[in-house]
């Protein structure tokens, strides 16, 4: 191909034309409506996204909820792993796991917020508790899927050139299952970050403390709406970075260098 096709048909350069298309978008709809109380442009978006950069704030914030998001995340992970490896091993795990997904993972994490506050009070305890709850039936039941779902002609070739035990988990249940290990690992990223900025709205209303949550709540209660928006885009930025750059490194490492997934 020549060089322009080569550039149009980059996943990185559709995706960059798509953001810049809605940037585009934003900006004209907001010039046409011309109430920044309402809708403020992508400019003065930018403008006091870069102004709370500079001053510190939204840095702060912004480290405040990544600290415990990453506590929280890896708790979750934790928890999934040790109730997926009984899963795995006995025939009563699987159903044990399999009710305790069907009963919890519909609930949504927000909900519980009242029960951790009674039961840990204001602070790091009770976000982590909620965060928990919002990775670990996710990750879980992706997991054992993924385990559950290795063809059993690749099971037994295992077997037969002698594999056992923990070499036999390593090196063909898991890379089988890593694709759908993976899109837990996506999936409960999302619940655990957009569940944690929905409890620090109410935090932030309880204790007037918090991170990217409590800045965009204060926002709002001041009328600002260009900030409402610079924390929006905050988070916005947070989920991009973590999908399209920390995520895409695992996949080209894993299931694309094994020719599981194009």
């Amino acid at each position: 191909m020549s060089f322009v096709e080569r550039v149009v048909n980059n996943e990185s350069v559709q995706r960059l034309a798509i953001l810049v298309v809605l940037v585009v978008i934003w900006e004209l709809y907001a010039l046409w409506l011309n109430n920044s109380l309402l809708f403020p442009t992508f400019t003065e978006t930018v403008a006091t996204f870069w102004h709370d950069i500079r001053n510190g704030v939204l840095i702060d914030r912004t480290m405040t909820s990544l600290r415990t998001l990453a506590i929280g995340y890896a708790c979750g992970l934790l928890l999934a792993g040790l109730f997926t490896t009984f899963a795995v091993a006995s025939g009563i795990g699987t159903r044990i796991l399999s009710t305790l997904t069907a009963m919890f993972n519909p609930l949504p994490a927000i909900a519980l917020l009242p029960l951790a506050l009674i039961w840990f009070g204001l602070g790091t305890p009770s976000l982590v508790f909620v965060i928990v709850h919002s990775v670990l039936w996710a990750v879980a039941l992706n997991t054992l899927s993924g385990f559950r779902g290795v063809p059993e002609t690749l099971r037994m070739s295992g077997r037969n050139v002698g594999l056992t035990g923990a070499r036999y988990v390593g090196l063909i249940l898991i890379p089988a299952a890593f694709p759908s290990i993976l899109a837990g690992l996506k999936i409960g990223w999302a619940f655990a970050w957009r569940t944690l900025v929905a409890a620090e709205l109410v935090f932030g209303v309880s204790s007037r403390s918090g991170g990217i949550g409590w800045y965009i709540f204060e926002a709002r209660n001041d009328l600002d709406t260009a900030t409402v928006f610079s924390g929006l885009l905050t988070v916005i930025l947070i989920g991009l970075f973590v999908e399209s750059v920390i995520f895409r490194a695992i996949e080209a490492r894993t299931v694309n260098l094994w020719g599981m997934q194009r």
